[in-house]
């Protein structure tokens, strides 16, 4: 009889039951590594099993993998189509077929299935993506076990838990999606590490819907801090068609992570182009303009000024940003790369809008001489992973044409869940209304123009240009006065009734 297909909440309820299993044996962020690899390796066997199937056309895929000929050619086709190949002996459900047998060279055998992913790829010129997917995946861990019989014992438990999971091949987003909602559930538990992989759902669907109002046509999509690509994914979901969707990441584990994503939400290899690497001093994409910039930097980054005062990206306002802060060179960095009728937004700490020296002049070449800075929204604060430092996102368009900048204080507006603050789907929907229709709404929103900006020095700090005071009801003395001897009165009926029954009591 053949197994149910499980719905995506099922599947992510089964696959935290399978993380829960596993603490006390190793730290969130090594069972992580260990879960998310397993998933994707499971995608990945599952999709060119099928594929294998097709181009066989009912053959045995063993057979003609060993057919010299035939086996060359289907490898080659294989490389041009998907962009990476798996050995028959080393496929997912080979690997299960060993574990069930008791066979205990399955271990070797995912070890080879997962290099083949990277050794095949390596020999094509388009297959960049997926060399190097599973160098977090480590076989030989004393964290798995002492013994390789523990060791062998846990991974081929992780391995039959997850085959357990029936899905429906032919869903590009339904993988990609439990695969979001893991990396929010391990960012959760790894507080604020968590952050330096993961943004809030909610965040990138305001960001990157920020972006995508109006601009549905846009071809070009860029994160240089992509992290695990949410942003660059949510971003990409909103246009008519992402042609090419680009981002760069530090660290290399993330970087791992962000492609995984990518192809798990149904993304062609030819179609995405992620980068490891540090930002800002080796930028990957040189001159490349973007229609679409979004980016959540990580706040508070120290950056190098070496060979920083000639670089193209930030000799505009005469002024490098501070060493000991770099949220304005990301901003600088994201300007450069906007194409001239793009759509960018950026998360960052409130301090950008109001701290002084070299910020102070960057913010108002980015206002007066470019033009380019079109709104201003505070957001809660603690609505981030680890940290609750307030945040705002700034939206930037190089061919504005409103002649006002608009301010929008959120930073009221969320749901509380558990010791974390949450924008939910109204709060979201009410400010991408806002800002669609320039709205102005007392004490949330304001259209405020230049020269009020300039009056202020350009100091961008929100209580600047909206009142968000509440007067406090005012109070009747005279009613307040006959409330106080009312009391008094009962006080005293009391303290007469306490005394009598103290008397009878004596």
């Amino acid at each position: 009889m053949e197994k149910k297909k499980l719905s995506k909440d099922e599947i992510q309820n089964q696959i935290w039951e399978i993380c829960n299993s596993l603490r006390g044996q190793m730290d969130s962020s090594d069972f992580k590594n260990y879960i998310l690899g397993v998933i994707f390796f499971k995608y990945l066997s599952d999709q060119f099993e099928e594929y294998l199937k097709n181009e066989v056309d009912g053959e045995d895929i063993f057979k003609v993998w060993y057919d010299e000929k035939y086996g060359e050619e289907l490898i080659n086709e294989a490389l041009d189509d998907k962009g990476y190949y798996i050995e028959p002996k080393h496929l997912f459900s080979t690997i299960i077929k060993e574990i069930n047998e008791g066979n205990s060279d399955f271990i070797n055998n995912i070890q080879h299935g997962m290099n083949d992913v990277s050794r095949y790829a390596d020999k094509h010129k388009d297959s960049d993506d997926f060399v190097g997917l599973f160098a977090d995946f480590d076989l030989i861990n004393n964290k798995l076990g002492v013994t390789q019989t523990e060791k062998n014992n846990l991974i081929s438990e992780i391995f039959l838990k997850i085959d357990d999971i029936i899905y429906d091949i032919n869903d590009s987003d339904l993988l990609g999606d439990v695969y979001e909602y893991l990396l929010q559930q391990f960012a959760s538990d790894a507080g604020k590490k968590g952050g330096e992989f993961y943004t809030p759902h909610e965040v990138s669907q305001l960001v990157a819907s920020l972006t995508t109002l109006d601009n549905k046509k846009a071809k070009t999509i860029y994160d240089p801090t992509c992290g695990s690509g949410s942003l660059l994914i949510k971003a990409s979901k909103g246009v008519d068609v992402a042609e090419k969707i680009c981002g760069q990441e530090k660290n290399v584990t993330t970087y791992n992570l962000a492609r995984m994503n990518m192809l798990l939400h149904g993304f062609h290899f030819r179609q995405f182009n992620i980068q490891v690497g540090d930002t800002l001093d080796n930028d990957k994409f040189n001159n490349e303009k973007f229609d679409i910039i979004v980016a959540n930097p990580p706040f508070g980054t120290k950056w190098s000024h070496d060979n920083k005062e000639d670089d193209p990206r930030f000799k505009g306002p005469g002024k490098l940003p501070p060493k000991s802060k770099g949220e304005f060179a990301f901003i600088e960095h994201m300007i450069y790369h906007l194409a001239d009728d793009g759509v960018m937004a950026t998360v960052a700490p409130l301090g950008v809008l109001f701290r002084g020296s070299g910020e102070k002049v960057i913010r108002q070449y980015l206002i007066e001489k470019l033009d380019c800075l079109d709104a201003v929204i505070g957001l809660p604060s603690n609505l981030f992973f680890g940290t609750g430092i307030p945040a705002c996102i700034l939206v930037f368009k190089k061919s504005r044409k409103n002649k006002d900048i608009l301010f929008i204080d959120a930073s009221r507006e969320f749901e509380k869940v558990k010791t974390q603050n949450k924008l939910t789907q109204e709060n979201i929907d009410k400010i991408l209304n806002t800002y669609k229709n320039r709205e102005e709404i007392d004490k949330y929103s304001k259209n405020v123009s230049i020269e009020e900006i300039k009056e202020n020095d350009f100091n961008l700090n929100l209580p600047r240009y909206i009142d968000t005071f509440e007067e406090e009801e005012e109070i009747d003395i005279d009613a307040v006065n006959k409330e106080l001897a009312e009391i008094k009165v009962k006080i005293a009926e009391k303290e007469k009734l306490i005394e009598e029954m103290i008397k009878e009591l004596m």
